[in-house]
């Protein structure tokens, strides 16, 4: 799917895999894209070694490459690339490690032998209004061990490891490869969310569990939510809607100049979005990302308008399109999106 220093994905690949994506979707809303089969595709077509980078077993695509990806998985099924993003954000993690462990771990994530998933919100948006750490890294020697939880993890029962992070004595924090069978490490059940519980998200507990592998501190950097994938994200779901919406306008004129509308300002967003690829502020990230969220909420409630009380069943494409739109307020968002979502909202923006 990615050839040596292309700028895009292979286009015939990438529309093949949409179309082995959106087959296997409505079983992925159920089981989860690790039990349904979409997580082994995207690793046999090659889109997960476009994540890792060349030197470590992969290809090593560049940014607007994984975002066109992340865009065309999230239009076919947004909780494959939901998992998509929490497996990536796992590898980068792991892409900063010592060549031991980048050796260890990055070639068999890259062709699918073994599969990860990111447990970081308790270190950015999640229970840090509780005071104290929810998850805190000890160390004796070299021995490091493992107490608190992680509140939301994707996959956290499906993937064979969690890359997670923890606070230290010092009083920065570190991140750790967990096995999902280390002793001491607990999986709840799933949560029923309101939309994408087929991402099979998940509290952990960590009782003085021992990692697998240690990544030194220094060489993650800090921990940043609301990135470029998420808008990507957004961005897919949007234009899912906007294909529900355009079916209903095909037939109806009167919908024509808002499905041209929506089609415009997605057309925009998705040419932002390629710009920030090649760098940005944190400002124009997040009011990338706010836009973003506003234009897919406003997308799929216009599907839900088109489709009339038809989209207001359950299994149509209208409503389901609406609850996951709303995953976008909630997930990764970090308090300046959330401020600006807010205003909005106030106003009616949204």
């Amino acid at each position: 799917m990615f050839a040596a220093h292309a700028p895009h994905p292979d286009p015939a690949s990438l529309r093949h895999l949409g179309d082995e994506l959106d087959a296997r979707a409505p079983t992925t809303a159920d089981v989860g894209p690790w039990r349904s089969g979409a997580f082994r595709l995207l690793a046999d077509t090659g889109a997960l070694a476009g994540f890792v980078p060349a030197a470590d077993g992969g290809t090593g695509a560049g940014e607007p490459a994984l975002l066109e990806l992340l865009v065309t998985v999230a239009a076919r099924c947004l909780t494959t690339a939901l998992a998509l993003t929490q497996w990536a954000a796992g590898c980068r993690l792991i892409a900063g490690g010592s060549d031991a462990v980048r050796a260890a771990w990055l070639p068999g994530l890259a062709r699918g032998d073994v599969t990860t998933t990111v447990g970081i919100a308790q270190l950015s948006t999640s229970r840090r209004h509780l005071g104290g750490p929810a998850l805190v890294a000890s160390r004796a020697g070299d021995d490091w061990r493992l107490t608190g939880s992680c509140p939301w993890v994707t996959g956290a029962d499906a993937s064979d490891t969690i890359v997670t992070g923890a606070a230290t004595a010092e009083g920065g924090h570190a991140f750790f490869v967990v096995r999902r069978d280390a002793p001491g490490l607990v999986v709840s059940p799933p949560m029923h969310l309101l939309a994408l519980s087929g991402s099979r998200t998940s509290r952990v507990e960590f009782n003085s569990v021992a990692p697998a592998a240690v990544i030194e501190p220094a060489a993650t950097g800090g921990v940043r939510t609301g990135g470029l994938a998420t808008t990507a994200l957004a961005l897919g779901s949007t234009r899912a809607a906007l294909a529900v919406l355009e079916g209903e306008a095909a037939s109806r004129g009167e919908l024509g100049p808002v499905a041209v509308s929506l089609r415009t300002e997605a057309e925009a967003v998705a040419a932002r979005l390629l710009a920030a690829a090649a760098g940005c502020d944190p400002d124009q990230r997040d009011r990338l990302r706010a836009d973003a969220n506003g234009l897919v909420v406003r997308a799929a409630q216009a599907a839900l308008t088109a489709t009339k009380g038809a989209g207001f069943v359950a299994g149509h494409p209208a409503e389901r399109l609406v609850r996951e739109a709303h995953f976008f307020l909630v997930w990764s968002c970090p308090q300046t999106v959330a401020g600006i979502t807010l205003c909005e909202l106030s106003r009616g923006g949204l």
